[in-house]
């Protein structure tokens, strides 16, 4: 799955958050939006793998890294 594809299913999926996908092996995943506020990583986690699973589990994505912050925690990153 391209970088492009990726992104394509999280912006439809969950338009409030700012996607980048960066391609490589190990796709790296980054997510910028008030959606993760209150949640703890592991729900950030959860919150990115359910848009993704299908093509997790039908092998067209694997190798996933992710990050997710709050505009405010990525503001002061």
């Amino acid at each position: 799955m391209s970088p492009a594809e990726i992104l394509e299913v999280l912006q439809s999926q969950a338009p409030e958050v700012t996607w980048s996908v960066v391609d490589g092996y190990v796709k790296e995943i980054t997510g910028v939006g008030e959606a993760f506020d209150g949640l703890n990583t592991v729900k950030r986690q959860q919150y990115v793998y359910k848009i993704l699973n299908p093509y997790i589990v039908d092998g067209s994505l694997h190798a996933l890294t992710i990050h997710t912050y709050t505009p405010a925690e990525k503001a002061n990153a």
